[in-house]
């Protein structure tokens, strides 16, 4: 009843064997050049060998590690506790001495109650004085003070030695609350003004 039909399903069928013929024979020849092209291919040896892991240079090791301690250092530290980007001006705060107080010291609108000058000497007794000067100061129940570091011109490619002394030790001293860096009447980059603790 169908025939054209079923004349060109038949077709159809026969097409599809042909191409799969096509294919077979393509895969095959493929399949054969294949194994001409690996004929002459040997196994690699199985012994394995370790690599040695690279030596690290001693040196190169104890520099990561500072480095590591400094960034450790520096991202436990608050804002506040670094120096400011002109890299001159000093500025230390203890947590809880809150941003108002910090401006407040900064402009220098606390009452300077005593004051040291450093100028000329050197570290260890710079170091000596001060700690004294500090000692008293929190004794006598002081809580401003400044402190004459100098600006270190005449150090040379060194730089200001007890400008950096005193702003380490100052951060490693508990009575010291904050610190900043003085105006340019009170002396600018060679001075700080001091917060100290109460007893």
């Amino acid at each position: 009843m169908f025939p054209p039909l079923a004349g060109h399903f038949a077709k159809m069928t026969a097409e599809k064997r042909n191409h799969k013929k096509r294919s077979a024979t393509l895969a095959d020849g493929e399949i054969e050049l294949f194994r001409r092209s690996v004929s002459d291919a040997r196994p690699l040896s199985t012994s394995f060998v370790a690599p040695t892991p690279p030596q690290v240079p001693t040196r190169a090791r104890f520099a990561r590690r500072d480095e590591q301690a400094v960034l450790r250092e520096s991202l436990a530290a608050g804002f506040d506790d670094l120096e400011t980007s002109s890299g001159d001006s000093l500025r230390f705060c203890r947590p809880g001495v809150g941003r108002k107080t910090m401006r407040k010291l900064s402009r220098g609108n606390f009452s300077i109650q005593a004051e040291i000058d450093l100028h000329g000497m050197t570290a260890v007794d710079a170091r000596i004085e001060l700690k004294s000067f500090i000692e008293h100061a929190v004794e006598t129940g002081l809580s401003g003070v400044r402190i004459i570091h100098g600006k270190g011109l005449g150090s040379g490619l060194s730089g200001p030695v007890l400008k950096r002394k005193v702003n380490a030790w100052l951060r490693h001293w508990d009575p010291v609350l904050a610190f900043v860096s003085a105006r340019a009447v009170d002396g600018g980059t060679g001075a700080v003004y001091v917060l100290l603790r109460k007893s």
